[in-house]
Protein backbone atom coordinates (compact mmCIF):
# COMPACT_ATOMS: atom_id res chain seq x y z
CA UNK A 1 0.00 0.00 0.00
CA UNK A 2 1.16 3.47 -1.02
CA UNK A 3 2.45 5.61 1.98
CA UNK A 4 0.63 8.97 2.38
CA UNK A 5 2.24 11.94 2.56
CA UNK A 6 0.25 15.60 3.65
CA UNK A 7 1.74 18.60 1.87
CA UNK A 8 0.86 21.45 3.71
CA UNK A 9 1.08 24.84 2.13
CA UNK A 10 -0.75 27.46 1.31
CA UNK A 11 1.42 28.20 -2.22
CA UNK A 12 -1.18 26.19 -4.35
CA UNK A 13 1.96 25.55 -6.91
CA UNK A 14 4.27 24.58 -4.34
CA UNK A 15 1.30 21.74 -3.08
CA UNK A 16 0.98 20.86 -6.93
CA UNK A 17 4.54 20.16 -7.99
CA UNK A 18 4.91 18.52 -4.90
CA UNK A 19 2.06 16.09 -5.16
CA UNK A 20 2.87 15.43 -8.76
CA UNK A 21 6.50 14.72 -8.01
CA UNK A 22 5.88 12.17 -5.19
CA UNK A 23 2.75 10.42 -6.64
CA UNK A 24 5.42 9.43 -10.16
CA UNK A 25 7.49 7.87 -6.94
CA UNK A 26 4.68 5.89 -5.69
CA UNK A 27 2.96 8.03 -2.57
CA UNK A 28 -0.59 8.91 -2.17
CA UNK A 29 -0.27 12.78 -1.90
CA UNK A 30 -3.33 15.21 -0.19
CA UNK A 31 -2.77 18.56 -0.13
CA UNK A 32 -3.91 21.48 3.09
CA UNK A 33 -3.86 25.05 2.34
CA UNK A 34 -3.90 26.54 6.22
CA UNK A 35 -3.21 24.84 9.69
CA UNK A 36 -6.97 23.76 10.36
CA UNK A 37 -7.14 21.84 7.08
CA UNK A 38 -4.00 20.25 8.20
CA UNK A 39 -5.08 19.11 11.58
CA UNK A 40 -8.40 18.12 10.45
CA UNK A 41 -7.13 15.84 7.39
CA UNK A 42 -4.36 14.06 10.01
CA UNK A 43 -7.69 13.47 12.13
CA UNK A 44 -9.48 12.01 9.30
CA UNK A 45 -6.70 10.63 6.99
CA UNK A 46 -4.31 9.36 9.46
CA UNK A 47 -1.17 10.43 7.25
CA UNK A 48 2.27 8.62 6.97
CA UNK A 49 4.02 11.78 6.89
CA UNK A 50 3.67 15.62 6.82
CA UNK A 51 5.44 18.12 5.16
CA UNK A 52 4.89 21.42 6.93
CA UNK A 53 5.26 25.18 5.61
CA UNK A 54 6.06 27.18 8.57
CA UNK A 55 4.43 30.06 7.37
CA UNK A 56 1.13 29.82 7.51
CA UNK A 57 -2.39 32.06 7.42
CA UNK A 58 -3.80 31.72 10.16
CA UNK A 59 -2.18 29.21 12.25
CA UNK A 60 1.28 29.16 11.50
CA UNK A 61 3.31 26.07 11.16
CA UNK A 62 4.68 25.51 14.29
CA UNK A 63 1.50 26.13 16.16
CA UNK A 64 0.17 23.34 13.93
CA UNK A 65 3.27 21.11 15.03
CA UNK A 66 2.71 21.39 18.30
CA UNK A 67 -1.03 20.34 17.99
CA UNK A 68 0.61 17.52 15.95
CA UNK A 69 2.85 16.03 19.04
CA UNK A 70 -0.41 16.55 21.44
CA UNK A 71 -2.64 14.53 18.97
CA UNK A 72 -0.46 12.51 17.06
CA UNK A 73 2.93 12.20 18.82
CA UNK A 74 4.62 9.44 16.51
CA UNK A 75 3.89 11.19 13.04
CA UNK A 76 6.62 12.31 11.23
CA UNK A 77 6.81 15.84 10.21
CA UNK A 78 9.49 16.81 7.80
CA UNK A 79 8.91 21.01 8.16
CA UNK A 80 9.19 23.14 5.08
CA UNK A 81 10.24 27.04 4.82
CA UNK A 82 11.81 30.17 3.38
CA UNK A 83 13.20 31.15 6.77
CA UNK A 84 16.65 30.05 7.01
CA UNK A 85 17.38 31.52 10.30
CA UNK A 86 19.37 29.18 12.78
CA UNK A 87 16.51 30.07 15.88
CA UNK A 88 13.58 28.59 13.82
CA UNK A 89 15.45 25.65 12.77
CA UNK A 90 16.24 24.97 16.63
CA UNK A 91 12.51 25.87 17.52
CA UNK A 92 11.46 23.57 14.72
CA UNK A 93 13.45 20.96 15.74
CA UNK A 94 12.99 21.82 19.43
CA UNK A 95 9.32 20.77 19.08
CA UNK A 96 9.48 17.47 17.70
CA UNK A 97 10.43 18.01 13.63
CA UNK A 98 11.83 14.93 12.36
CA UNK A 99 13.57 17.26 9.51
CA UNK A 100 13.69 20.76 8.33
CA UNK A 101 14.20 21.85 4.66
CA UNK A 102 14.85 25.66 3.27
CA UNK A 103 13.20 26.61 0.15
CA UNK A 104 13.72 26.94 -2.89
CA UNK A 105 14.34 23.20 -2.26
CA UNK A 106 15.09 20.44 -5.02
CA UNK A 107 12.15 18.07 -5.90
CA UNK A 108 14.70 15.29 -5.78
CA UNK A 109 15.84 15.89 -2.15
CA UNK A 110 12.54 16.60 -0.59
CA UNK A 111 11.89 12.91 -1.96
CA UNK A 112 14.72 11.31 -0.58
CA UNK A 113 14.39 13.08 2.95
CA UNK A 114 10.88 11.75 3.01
CA UNK A 115 12.21 8.36 2.37
CA UNK A 116 14.64 8.87 5.16
CA UNK A 117 12.74 9.98 7.76
CA UNK A 118 9.94 6.79 6.56
CA UNK A 119 12.69 4.57 7.77
CA UNK A 120 14.68 6.21 9.93
CA UNK A 121 10.82 6.71 12.11
CA UNK A 122 9.87 2.93 11.22
CA UNK A 123 6.45 4.25 11.81
CA UNK A 124 5.39 0.86 13.52
CA UNK A 125 8.33 0.21 15.61
CA UNK A 126 10.22 2.08 18.83
CA UNK A 127 13.58 1.51 20.13
CA UNK A 128 14.85 -1.99 19.65
CA UNK A 129 14.80 -3.41 23.04
CA UNK A 130 12.84 -5.38 26.33
CA UNK A 131 9.90 -3.49 28.20
CA UNK A 132 11.64 -1.55 31.31
CA UNK A 133 10.61 -0.72 34.83
CA UNK A 134 12.12 2.41 36.17
CA UNK A 135 10.43 3.20 39.68
CA UNK A 136 6.95 4.29 39.22
CA UNK A 137 8.08 4.48 35.00
CA UNK A 138 7.19 1.99 32.57
CA UNK A 139 8.25 1.91 29.19
CA UNK A 140 7.13 -0.38 26.14
CA UNK A 141 9.54 -0.26 23.44
CA UNK A 142 7.22 -2.23 21.19
CA UNK A 143 4.27 -0.28 21.10
CA UNK A 144 6.15 3.13 22.20
CA UNK A 145 3.82 3.09 25.43
CA UNK A 146 4.89 4.98 28.61
CA UNK A 147 3.37 4.66 32.15
CA UNK A 148 4.13 6.79 34.82
CA UNK A 149 2.58 5.87 38.41
CA UNK A 150 -0.07 3.44 36.76
CA UNK A 151 -0.94 6.20 34.27
CA UNK A 152 -0.56 5.75 30.27
CA UNK A 153 1.37 9.40 29.30
CA UNK A 154 1.39 9.97 25.86
CA UNK A 155 5.50 11.18 24.54
CA UNK A 156 6.53 11.91 21.51
CA UNK A 157 8.64 9.81 19.52
CA UNK A 158 11.67 11.88 20.36
CA UNK A 159 11.46 12.18 23.75
CA UNK A 160 10.50 8.28 24.19
CA UNK A 161 13.64 7.19 22.23
CA UNK A 162 15.52 9.56 24.59
CA UNK A 163 14.11 8.41 28.02
CA UNK A 164 14.75 4.72 26.78
CA UNK A 165 18.34 5.18 25.98
CA UNK A 166 18.54 6.46 30.03
CA UNK A 167 16.77 4.40 31.61
CA UNK A 168 17.48 1.20 29.51
CA UNK A 169 21.37 2.25 30.53
CA UNK A 170 20.80 2.91 34.05
CA UNK A 171 23.57 5.66 35.47
CA UNK A 172 24.97 5.70 32.04
CA UNK A 173 26.00 9.64 30.88
CA UNK A 174 25.23 10.75 27.86
CA UNK A 175 26.54 13.65 26.40
CA UNK A 176 24.03 15.81 24.32
CA UNK A 177 25.61 14.54 21.12
CA UNK A 178 25.89 11.05 22.08
CA UNK A 179 21.92 11.46 22.51
CA UNK A 180 21.36 12.91 19.55
CA UNK A 181 23.39 10.68 17.29
CA UNK A 182 21.60 7.20 19.46
CA UNK A 183 18.52 8.79 19.37
CA UNK A 184 17.36 11.40 16.80
CA UNK A 185 19.44 11.31 13.54
CA UNK A 186 20.81 13.15 10.86
CA UNK A 187 18.01 16.07 10.98
CA UNK A 188 19.34 17.26 14.73
CA UNK A 189 23.41 16.88 14.07
CA UNK A 190 24.70 20.22 14.96
CA UNK A 191 21.80 21.17 17.37
CA UNK A 192 22.93 18.75 20.79
CA UNK A 193 21.03 21.84 22.61
CA UNK A 194 17.74 20.88 21.33
CA UNK A 195 18.35 18.14 23.62
CA UNK A 196 17.50 20.42 26.74
CA UNK A 197 14.28 20.90 25.58
CA UNK A 198 13.53 17.74 25.36
CA UNK A 199 14.59 16.76 28.47
CA UNK A 200 12.52 19.25 30.09
CA UNK A 201 9.50 18.31 28.33
CA UNK A 202 10.03 14.28 29.74
CA UNK A 203 10.71 16.01 33.22
CA UNK A 204 7.11 17.36 33.08
CA UNK A 205 5.82 13.72 32.18
CA UNK A 206 7.42 11.96 34.18
CA UNK A 207 9.04 13.62 37.13
CA UNK A 208 6.73 14.27 40.60
CA UNK A 209 9.01 17.61 40.86
CA UNK A 210 10.54 18.82 37.46
CA UNK A 211 12.63 20.73 39.36
CA UNK A 212 14.26 17.87 41.39
CA UNK A 213 14.00 15.24 39.26
CA UNK A 214 14.63 11.48 40.23
CA UNK A 215 14.84 9.83 36.95
CA UNK A 216 16.48 11.69 34.70
CA UNK A 217 19.24 13.53 35.90
CA UNK A 218 21.51 15.77 34.91
CA UNK A 219 25.13 15.64 34.80
CA UNK A 220 26.91 19.22 34.93
CA UNK A 221 28.84 19.85 32.01
CA UNK A 222 29.09 16.78 30.56
CA UNK A 223 25.36 15.68 29.75
CA UNK A 224 22.15 13.54 31.19
CA UNK A 225 22.08 9.87 33.27
CA UNK A 226 19.09 7.69 34.02
CA UNK A 227 18.43 6.83 37.59
CA UNK A 228 20.40 3.54 38.75
CA UNK A 229 17.97 2.18 40.81
CA UNK A 230 20.99 0.04 42.39
CA UNK A 231 21.92 3.23 44.33
CA UNK A 232 20.85 5.09 46.81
Amino acid sequence: MARKILVVDDEDAIVSLVKKYLQAEGFAVEGARDGREALTKIADEEPDLVLLDVMLPGIDGLDVLREIRISHPSLPVIMLTARAEEADKLLGLGLGADDYVTKPFSLRELSARIKAVLRRCGRESGPKGKPIRVGDVFLDPEAMAVQVRGEKVEFTRAEFKILYALLSHPGRVFSREELLEETLGEAYRGYARTIDTHIWSIRRKVEKDPANPEHVLTVYGVGYKGRDPSKP
